[in-house]
């Protein structure tokens, strides 16, 4: 029980909508009333309009709602209106801090009209997956400036969000704290289970590249690896898991151009919550090559499942995979990323690195996040409170 319990709404999406942002906030929720605090979850009743979702549904299809979490499923992304009644909804039960979840510049206007409104009642924290999106747009710095304005503090999982944060605003209300691991999925099972389950083979070398499918995830780099005599000759195959959020024609006419269809398994769909454990335990080796990122949960729940990385030299993922221990960090670049993967299997190295992973995601545990998120909020609250006395 904490000494002093606050009342905390987590102000972003959670059931029945999908995704990595969903699960992150069920597991912060749950882990804070676990500690003592009554925290509950405001989500949203419209998060995308349809016409710019990219993917097949918002929705879990077959997920059953958590019983031990109060989420209230009250936003419309788009409709002013309903931001001022989610504010009185704030200000009529007075948490001690709210905290927004904050990765697209598309809820900017939403989130940021909704802290403006509330932000003298209460504190507002913001946990920010990106400042900057990946995928550029008109209006993104204006949205994000809008946003950011509307907080008293930010907490961030990648260092280079921390640096972000100062194009908009110079406040010292800012902490960093690596992302926990994702709990969620289920317990491991074999290998051999979980390739059974999926219908793989047992006797192949397999690097997995898990998630959604956009372009700045670099995919294509991976592929183009794959391509490589050394990995085509040791029968080292990919594993694609994932729904495509980018044109899925591209990656299969490139899997097409450099014959690899062999060596290519394309699970092309939103993989569903009681299915991951079972895609990363069928795995020997997952690969994230992205050309640019902040964090990842797909690292965090490699990390739970205790299964080496390659990762690329991009934002936070290299702050979280120490190189030749837990995996490898490489430059984005077919050639190198295709040396490390065959170095990694020639030298049979995943014994050893999933123990250095076993004994690494200690460091990632929930209750060292919401320390540093506790303690982000007394010092916003205080410098909240001088700024109202002046």
């Amino acid at each position: 029980m904490h000494p002093y319990p606050k009342k905390i709404f987590i102000i972003g999406p959670a059931y029945p909508l999908r995704g990595g942002p969903a699960q992150f906030n069920e597991n912060l929720c749950r882990e804070l009333n676990q500690q003592g605090h009554n925290a509950q979850i405001i989500s949203y009743a419209l998060q995308y309009p349809n016409f710019l979702f990219p993917g097949s549904s918002q929705f879990e299809l077959n997920a059953k709602a958590p019983k031990d979490l109060l989420i209230h499923t009250l936003i419309n992304s788009i409709n002013p209106f309903n931001w001022l009644k989610v504010a009185r909804f704030i200000k009529k039960e007075k948490p001690d801090f709210i905290l927004f979840r904050y990765w697209l510049p598309f809820f900017g206007p939403c989130l940021g009209s909704i802290g403006r409104l509330v932000k003298s009642k209460t504190t507002v924290l913001a946990l920010t997956d990106n400042i900057l999106p990946h995928e550029k747009r008109l209006g993104d710095k204006m949205f994000t400036r809008y946003f950011i304005k509307s907080c008293h503090g930010f907490i961030a999982m990648s260092r280079k969000v921390i640096d972000d944060i100062s194009l908009f605003t110079d406040t010292q209300n800012r902490a960093y704290s690596p992302h926990p691991m994702y709990e969620t999925y289920g317990e491991a099972v074999s290998k051999d289970a979980a390739r059974k389950k999926l219908g793989l083979n047992s006797n192949d070398k397999l690097v997995l590249f898990f998630g959604l499918i956009r372009h700045y995830k670099g995919l294509d780099l991976l592929i183009e690896a794959m391509s490589a005599k050394a990995i085509k000759q040791n029968n080292i195959k990919l594993l694609i898991a994932g729904e495509f959020y980018d044109d899925s024609e591209k990656y299969k006419s490139l899997i097409t151009r450099l014959g690899l269809w062999d060596n290519v398994i394309l699970h092309e769909k939103f993989i569903a919550n009681e299915d991951v454990k079972y895609y990363f335990c069928a795995s020997d080796l997952v690969a994230q090559t992205y050309r640019n990122a902040t964090n990842s949960g797909v690292t965090m729940v490699g990390y739970f499942y205790e299964k080496p990385m390659l990762v690329t030299n991009v934002g936070g993922l290299k702050e979280i995979v120490t190189n030749g221990i837990c995996g490898f960090v490489v430059e984005p670049e077919p050639l190198v990323i295709a040396e490390k993967i065959q170095l990694y299997f020639s030298k049979n190295l995943e014994t050893q690195m999933s123990i250095a992973v076993h004994e690494e995601k200690k460091k990632y545990q929930w209750p060292e996040f919401i320390r540093v998120l506790m303690e982000l909020y007394e010092k916003s609250l205080k410098s909240k409170e001088k700024s109202q006395k002046s």
